[in-house]
C-alpha cells in the first residue's frame, strides 16, 4: 500500500487508524495494532515499548536521573526483509543505558529524528552491539521515536526505522507519527484504565471467594474459578465448601445475574449469608429460601441462581436443592455420567418459594460436579448441545482435573468462552477400614444412656482415644437424658472422628435446647452448662422429623488420626 504523501491522504490515513487501533480494551493488543498499522505505510519497521507501571495498570512512572523508568517491549512489526534484525523481544525489558535516543524521548517527552544515521547512531539506537551491526548490514538509514502520552500520562515510546528503498524520515513524518501516537495513546490508556478496573473487580471477587476448602470426612473437593476472557465479563460467580457438624459437608455454587462491581458485591453478600445459614446446619432448601429473602432485601434489583448440596458420609448421599441453576453431574465409579435431576426452583430474588430437595446417592468412588453456566456457555453453539458435550466429556474431564488440578483448557467446543465460570468437583472416598463415622440406633427407653456410653467407650478404645472417654461418656449421657426428657426419646447416636471428636444425638422433639439459669435449689437445668464447659463447641439444628444436638471435643495432636 502506498504511503500517504499529500495532506488529504495523511488525514485519511489518520482517520482510518481510529478503526484499526484500539479495537479491543486489551492493552498489549492495542500496542500491536499500532505497530502493525505503521508498517509499511509509515515505516519499514516499528516497535512499541510501554512503561512497566502502565502494564501494571498504574500511572506513568516518575523520571529520575539516577534511574530511568523501566519499560518493556510490547509490540514489534517489520517488513519481511528486516525480520533478521534483533529488536528487544516482546515481553522483555527494553531500557538500556546506551540507548540514549529512546531515553531522551521518554525523559523530555519530545520526538527524536535522525534523517540520515551515522555509524555512531546505530549504537545509540540498537539494544546491543550485535543488533547495531545487523541494522547497519540491513541498510537501515533513518530513525525516529515519538512518546506515547495520553491525558498528561506518559505511557511509553514508539520507534520507527526505514531501510533501503524508502526515503529518510522528515519533519512531516514526525508530525504524522506524533498525531498517530497521540491518537493511539488514548486507546492504550483506555485499555490501561479498563484493565485496572477489571483487576480491582477481579481482586475483590477473588477476596470474596474462599481461599481454601476444609478437609472433610469422606470427600475430596476440588474447586476452581476461571475469570472471563472478556474484561467486561467479571461478575458474580461463587462457590463455597462448609464443614458441618456430624461430618457432613455443604457444597454451594451460585451465579449472580449481570457483571461488574455490583454483581461481585452482591455475590459477596450472598456467600456471607449462605455460609452463616449453613454454619447453623440449616437444610439446603431452607438456605435457598432465606437467600431469596436476602436478595429481595437488597437495594439493587438483582437475581441469582444457586445450587446447594449437603453430603452425609454416614449415608453416602447428598441432599440437593436448586434455585434456577445448571443441573449437577454425577459420575459413578465405573465412569458412567448422568445428569442429576434436581427440582427446578425459581432464581433467588424472584420470590417464588419454597424449594424442593432431592436425595442423591453418592457412593464411594463416584464424583459430583457442580458448575456455573460459564463453563459451557460460548459465543457460538446451543447451550443444550454444550451440556450434552459436557456430560459426554465429564468422566475423563474429572479424572484429569483431579490428577493435574489444572482446568485451564476444557474440551467443550471450539467457540470462545464468553463468561467466567466456577467448577466444583466432589469425589467420594472409600471409607477407612476403621470407619471415622459411626451411627447407632438407640433404644427409646431408660437403657439408652447406658447403651450410648458403652458404644462410645468401645469405639474410642478402638481409635486409641481412651483419654477422651470419661468426658465423652458424660456428654453423651446428658444428650441422651435431654432426648428422653424433652425429645420423645433418642433416635440415633453418631460419633465422628476427624479434626475433632463429634458426638451427635437425634430425637423427634420440636424445641431446640438452650442454656438456662439454674438456682442453687434447682435439681436440674445444669446439663447444657456442663456440656458448654467441657466441650469445644456445641449446637443444634432442626431436621424433617425433629432435631439433632451435637457436641465437639478437641483431639490432642498426639492422638490425631494422622499423627506419627
Amino acid at each position: 500500500m502506498a504511503r500517504p504523501r499529500t495532506s488529504r491522504a495523511r488525514l485519511a490515513w489518520l482517520n482510518r487508524a481510529s478503526t484499526m487501533i484500539g479495537t479491543t480494551l486489551d492493552l498489549e493488543r492495542t500496542a500491536r495494532e499500532l505497530a502493525d498499522y505503521t508498517v509499511p505505510q509509515l515505516a519499514d519497521g516499528a516497535a512499541v515499548d510501554l512503561l512497566e507501571s502502565v502494564l501494571r495498570g498504574e500511572g506513568g512512572a516518575r523520571w529520575t536521573e539516577a534511574r530511568p523508568p523501566a519499560t518493556r517491549a510490547v509490540a514489534v512489526s517489520s517488513l519481511k526483509e528486516l525480520e533478521d534484525l534483533e529488536p528487544d523481544e516482546v515481553g522483555t525489558p527494553s531500557v538500556h543505558p546506551h540507548t540514549v535516543l529512546s531515553l531522551h524521548c521518554l525523559r523530555e517527552r519530545e520526538p527524536v529524528l535522525i534523517g540520515r544515521m551515522s555509524r555512531d547512531d546505530y549504537e545509540r539506537v540498537a539494544p546491543s552491539p550485535s543488533a547495531a551491526a545487523k541494522l547497519r548490514a540491513a541498510g537501515v538509514h533513518s530513525y525516529m521515536a515519538v512518546p506515547l502520552i495520553a491525558r498528561g500520562v506518559l505511557l511509553g515510546v514508539a520507534d520507527f526505522i526505514r531501510a533501503p528503498g524508502s526515503p529518510p524520515f522528515t519533519e512531516a513524518d514526525v508530525e504524522l507519527a506524533m498525531q498517530l501516537a497521540s491518537q493511539a495513546a488514548v486507546s492504550i490508556d483506555n485499555a490501561r484504565l479498563y484493565g485496572r478496573e477489571r483487576e480491582h473487580v477481579l481482586s475483590l471477587q477473588r477476596s470474596l471467594l474462599p481461599r481454601g476448602t476444609p478437609k472433610t470426612p469422606g470427600l475430596e473437593v476440588f474447586t476452581h474459578y476461571t475469570p472471563s476472557p472478556d474484561p467486561s465479563g467479571v461478575g458474580g460467580d461463587w462457590f463455597d465448601v462448609v464443614a458441618l457438624p456430624g461430618g457432613r459437608t455443604a457444597l454451594v455454587v451460585g451465579d449472580v445475574m449481570g457483571h461488574g462491581l455490583p454483581a461481585a458485591a452482591t455475590m459477596g453478600r450472598l456467600r456471607t449469608v449462605g455460609r452463616t445459614l449453613l454454619s447453623l446446619d440449616i437444610a439446603p432448601e431452607r438456605v435457598l429460601a432465606r437467600l431469596d429473602l436476602a436478595v429481595r432485601d437488597l437495594e439493587d434489583d438483582q437475581t441469582a441462581t444457586c445450587l446447594c448440596a449437603v453430603y452425609d458420609p454416614a449415608t453416602a448421599s447428598c441432599t440437593i436443592a436448586g434455585a434456577g441453576h445448571m443441573p449437577p453431574l454425577l459420575v459413578s465409579a465405573d465412569g458412567t455420567a448422568t445428569r442429576v435431576e434436581v427440582p427446578t426452583g425459581a432464581p433467588l430474588g424472584s420470590g417464588v418459594i419454597p424449594y424442593d430437595p432431592v436425595a442423591v446417592p453418592v457412593p464411594a468412588g463416584s464424583r459430583l460436579m457442580l458448575y456455573t453456566d460459564g463453563l459451557v456457555k460460548t459465543r457460538e453453539g446451543d447451550l443444550d448441545a454444550q451440556l450434552g458435550r459436557l456430560l459426554e466429556a465429564a468422566p475423563t474431564l474429572m479424572d484429569r482435573l483431579l490428577d493435574s488440578r489444572d482446568p485451564a483448557s476444557l474440551p467443550l467446543g471450539d467457540a470462545a468462552r464468553l463468561d467466567e465460570s466456577v467448577l466444583l468437583v466432589a469425589a467420594a472416598e472409600d471409607p477407612r477400614p476403621d470407619a471415622d463415622v459411626c451411627v447407632w440406633s438407640l433404644p427409646p427407653d431408660g437403657t439408652a444412656a447406658s447403651v450410648a456410653r458403652n458404644l462410645v467407650a468401645d469405639r474410642l478404645a478402638r481409635w486409641g482415644l481412651e483419654e477422651l472417654a470419661d468426658v465423652a461418656e458424660l456428654i453423651v449421657s446428658e444428650l441422651v437424658g435431654n432426648a428422653l426428657r424433652y425429645g420423645n426419646g433418642p433416635g440415633q447416636l453418631r460419633l465422628l472422628r476427624h479434626d475433632r471428636l463429634t458426638l451427635e444425638v437425634s430425637d423427634t422433639g420440636p424445641d431446640l435446647p438452650r442454656i438456662q439459669r439454674a438456682d442453687l435449689s434447682d435439681e436440674g437445668g445444669r446439663g447444657l452448662q456442663l456440656i458448654n464447659m467441657l466441650s469445644r463447641n456445641w449446637g443444634s439444628c432442626r431436621t424433617s422429623v425433629g432435631k439433632v444436638v451435637w457436641v465437639e471435643q478437641d483431639i490432642p495432636a498426639s492422638l490425631a488420626p494422622d499423627a506419627p
